[in-house]
């Protein structure tokens, strides 16, 4: 689900008429275009794969579907820009070397990667989003730097383009292995390669985690590989036996041998580090020429398929630095190594020198913990300040009338029933409850009492806590009472007449009761706080939320983000579940989960009777939310190479040290970002290193550190640091910046300036690379997705404009961007868009014995659509099934059971399981999609009347909307402003 059709290459008909191309134009601007005004000229691109040479040459070639298959007539996603006269250039298909970096191999698909964050590294100040330090998206050193960028011009100048063959770059010097000087007897990446071992240590068997490649050493690990073979431009066959399977992304491709994906194992690498700048400029001078951020995406509590486990009393660390050994170490003998990180000479252990794999002494570098990139250990007593906390859950339940009203303690204690034995935990588990409204109730639980006991506290303003000991229990122990509270709990309240919130209070409550422990806090509410501290107002104003001026976004109390501080340094993490169908002012209640490391989670308009489609979408993330992995008391730490240096990080945490990240509770659905600069020359290095360790306690009170270390290549020329450009990650960095700059700013500012991180990179890669100052606009291979992705941003629920969007949505949003990981982001960003009337199973996967259809991804606009099919639209934490009028009766009748199109229900939210091979086809194909994310999309089935096709349309990020330009008019902008 991950790839996608290239939005950007496009086949142009040479041949239509003037009045038929500007008729085209004309309906992909929809009704808001006035088919009176002038049109723009047409837009000259130029993909380059080389300064001054364009990716391809001659005329577009017909391009290759997802699946292989042959395209008569080119691309299936053709679009006419032929507006004024002959089209003076196609944006042309690529073909590149392997030495550049994440390059889409078929034509006509582009890269879904995954995405991490970053931007220009610059001085900034402590704000209240998450991060710990803001840097201007667009700030920039040099002058001439502008915050608003004047609107799109009419008539942009079209410049003509050469075309000419592609001659191979070779690799560069960091890249190329011949090049690179191995010292005599080191243990370099790539040298002596052992075989993959399939190892057994201490715990189940693993298997080897990233076995090296030499030819490559920008890898998050080592690859067992003997003869690399690499993907050519036009081997299709081999390609798409893994981009079909879904795991393995089509650039990737051209970085790595085919065999290195076989093993799902190694694959996971990509989704727990990334890097914008898969080549690390030499200085900080060149990083600011390039105007590209430097910076990391981590999903460090990442659920991993298979994971070496190493327990051993001693566990082998640089002196200096106390950087992790890892793979990319140099061995100068058997007895010493050399960090990566500070290059300190270190003595090994003499436990070390024995391998318990092989069971042969003197192979310190044939160890675990030097053959996989990512690699957890069983920590010993010094790592551990106390004894490892019991897992900790206490439940905090709004029962106010508001809450009642919804119905959501049904869902909510119906879940905990059928989950309690499946919470993570041991022998020591505790559970507790605290309900509220305008007064705070406790349950004591205490093991030997017939039935629950609640106490309740009036004096909400001196809070405490009666009878302390019995209102945490063991679950174990008193199962049977906590069963009886969950089954009563959702009628004792049902008569209630109390309106009033004490939020704030009840919170107060709940940190007393856990900080001699610690543990995770989950908190239900539906309504604002309207009592004690932390009560709120409404400062939502319905007539301005169309403007990008005057929203609040910053907290509008400092209660909440004080006492999130107090639970971080208890160990506590709050979760917020926040079921309301009124502004609830989530800017200042999201405080109390952004900084004790737990997370937000939102269902707007929640009723147990009005909205069913939200109940089901409750109880199914309860599940996931009850059921996950969870670590305690966890730390995390980030280290790189010297020279390099990180300042500011994004994510749900608070940073106790310089780089010492608090997180009393880590998920594996979380996901953070760094930004870094070059403090020092990196002339004399020719790879660097990232490593971050998470220290943290496990549900069975195991201490556990989890290590991920990354190594990348070190380059000189500004060619080689666009050539290894992610461009997901820059969009996924720039994102959580941008939502930085919302709070501290504005988000007309935020806005500008994502507009202007496009403009200004471009403009650096057309001025201080390319030789020959061709006209249009240049665009290096690898950011060729670049302003597509932007316009995508623009266009997403964070930083749209001139929508109805409440202003908790938006902010919600905002939290997903600071707090998901990449892959996740990307998928809300830029939705995935399928036809599914005509599913096959040609092409597909099976897993574990399912079928599962693999449809081509389309382009996001209303011209792929036709009334006469069935398209689904993969948005993330959604699920869009638009149905034409014109769609075929078998469709109708084989997949939505019905005869006819008008009996489609108005708001069917789940497909009937038909005993028909097309509807057997089409629900796999769904249930897989919902299988990637850890979040529960709900599906909605779209008729041309239904309220929902606005929110369909709304998606089609290449079409103009009321406040925003269609794809083709944000190039032009972009070309107008580059070229001036």
């Amino acid at each position: 689900i991950l790839l996608k059709q290239n939005k950007v290459q496009r086949n142009l008909d040479l041949t239509k008429s003037n009045s038929c191309a500007k008729s085209s134009f004309s309906s992909r601007l929809g009704a808001a275009a006035d088919a009176n005004q002038p049109l723009p000229t047409p837009i000259n691109i130029v993909v380059m794969s080389q300064p001054g040479i364009p990716a391809s040459g001659g005329a577009p070639i017909g391009l290759q579907a997802q699946n292989g298959a042959a395209r008569a007539s080119g691309s299936p996603y053709t679009n006419d820009y032929n507006l004024k006269g002959p089209v003076q250039n196609a944006l042309m298909s690529s073909q590149v070397s392997v030495s550049q970096g994440y390059n889409s191999q078929l034509p006509g698909s582009y890269p879904h990667l995954i995405p991490a964050k970053t931007l220009n590294p610059v001085p900034g100040q402590s704000n209240s989003g998450g991060s710990q330090t803001i840097s201007p998206l667009s700030n920039y050193q040099g002058p001439g730097q502008t915050v608003y960028r004047p609107s799109v011009a009419s008539n942009p100048v079209t410049p003509s383009l050469r075309s000419g063959p592609v001659p191979q770059m070779p690799l560069p010097t960091s890249q190329n292995p011949a090049a690179t000087p191995m010292p005599s007897g080191s243990f370099l990446p790539g040298a002596n390669i052992p075989p993959p071992l399939n190892w057994q240590y201490n715990y189940s068997s693993q298997t080897n985690h990233c076995p090296r490649v030499s030819s490559q050493p920008t890898m998050s690990g080592n690859t067992n590989l003997t003869s690399p073979q690499y993907v050519s431009s036009g081997d299709t066959s081999l390609q798409n036996n893994f981009i079909k399977s879904g795991r393995v992304p089509i650039g990737l491709l051209k970085m790595y041998p085919l065999n290195f994906f076989e093993s799902p194992v190694i694959f996971q690498g990509f989704r727990l580090f990334r890097c914008t700048l898969t080549s690390i400029p030499q200085t900080q001078a060149l990083l600011n020429k390039a105007k590209l951020p430097l910076g990391l995406l981590l999903h460090p509590f990442k659920d991993l398929v298979q994971l070496p486990v190493v327990t051993s009393s001693t566990i082998v660390r640089c002196r200096s630095c106390r950087t992790y050994i890892n793979p990319f170490v140099s061995f100068l003998d058997q007895r010493r190594w050399k960090c990566n990180l500070c290059y300190r000479v270190n003595d090994v252990p003499e436990e070390f020198m024995y391998n318990p794999l092989t069971r042969v002494y003197g192979e310190p570098h044939r160890r675990p913990e030097v053959q996989n990139a990512t690699i957890e250990f069983m920590a010993p007593s010094e790592y551990m300040l106390r004894p490892p906390q019991p897992p900790v859950y206490l439940f905090v339940f709004d029962v106010s009338h508001n809450a009642v009203e919804t119905g959501y303690l049904n869902s909510v204690c119906q879940s905990l029933l059928d989950n309690l034995d499946l919470l993570p935990g041991n022998t020591r588990t505790k559970i507790g409850f605290i309900t509220f409204d305008s007064t705070i109730h406790f349950y004591s639980l205490q093991e030997g009492l017939s039935q629950p006991q609640m106490l309740i506290v009036s004096d909400i303003e001196d809070v405490f806590i009666p009878m302390p000991e019995n209102l945490l229990v063991n679950l174990n122990e008193s199962k049977e009472l906590v069963q009886d509270l969950l089954k009563t709990l959702p009628q004792m309240f049902t008569k209630t007449l109390e309106t009033q919130s004490a939020l704030g209070p009840a919170l107060q409550a709940a940190f007393k009761l856990m900080s001699p422990t610690g543990g995770r806090m989950s908190v239900f509410q539906t309504q604002l706080p309207t009592l004690g501290v932390g009560a709120l107002k409404p400062r939502e104003e319905p007539n301005q939320r169309s403007s990008a001026k005057e929203i609040h976004l910053t907290p509008s109390t400092d209660f909440y983000k004080k006492l999130a501080l107090d639970c971080s340094g208890q160990q506590v993490a709050v979760d917020l579940f926040l079921l309301s169908g009124q502004y609830s002012d989530l800017a200042s209640l999201g405080c109390i989960s952004r900084y004790s490391a737990g997370s937000v989670y939102y269902y707007p308009s929640y009723h147990h009777q009005h909205n069913p489609v939200q109940v089901q979408k409750l109880q199914k993330e309860l599940q996931r939310y009850l059921t996950r992995k969870i670590g305690f008391e966890a730390v995390m730490r980030i280290r790189c190479t010297k020279g390099l240096s990180i300042h500011t990080f994004h994510g749900n945490f608070f940073v106790r040290s310089t780089d010492l990240l608090s997180l009393p509770n880590v998920n594996p659905d979380a996901g953070y970002a760094v930004q870094m600069s070059v403090e020092e020359s990196l002339t004399d290095t020719q790879l660097v290193s990232f490593q971050s360790a998470l220290l943290y306690t496990s549900s069975k009170g195991e201490r556990r550190i989890r290590v991920h270390t990354l190594c990348l290549p070190v380059v000189s020329t500004l060619n080689e640091v666009f050539l290894g450009a992610d461009v997901q990650a820059i969009s996924g960095l720039l994102a959580n910046m941008a939502v930085d700059r919302s709070v501290t700013a504005s988000l007309s500012d935020a806005r500008d300036a994502l507009v202007n991180a496009v403009i200004d990179s471009l403009s650096a890669y057309r001025s201080s690379v390319l030789s020959n100052q061709q006209h249009g606009l240049m665009v290096p291979f690898s950011l060729r997705l670049f302003p597509l992705f932007v316009l995508a941003l623009l266009k997403q629920k964070s930083f749209q404009t001139g929508t109805n969007a409440c202003l908790d949505e938006r902010v919600f949003a905002m939290c997903q961007v600071k707090n998901q990981p990449l892959v996740y982001l990307m998928l809300t960003t830029h939705p995935s868009l399928y036809r599914v009337d005509n599913l096959s199973d040609e092409g597909a996967v099976n897993i574990n014995d399912r079928t599962i259809p693999q449809p081509p991804i389309l382009q996001l606009s209303v011209e792929k659509l036709s009334r006469d099919g069935a398209f689904l639209m993969d948005a993330g934490s959604v699920l869009m099934l638009w149905v034409g009028r014109n769609c075929g009766q078998n469709f109708l009748s084989q997949v939505l059971g019905v005869e006819n199109y008008a009996l489609i229900p108005q708001t069917m939210t789940d497909l009937p399981e038909l005993d028909t091979p097309e509807s057997a086809r089409t629900i796999a194909f769904i249930s897989w999609l919902r299988e990637q994310r850890p979040f529960y999309p709900i599906l909605y089935v779209i008729r041309d009347e239904s309220p929902m096709k606005a929110n369909f349309l709304q998606n089609m990020v290449e079409d103009r909307t009321e406040s925003a330009l269609s794809y083709y008019e944000f190039l032009l902008h972009i070309q107008q402003q580059v070229n001036k």
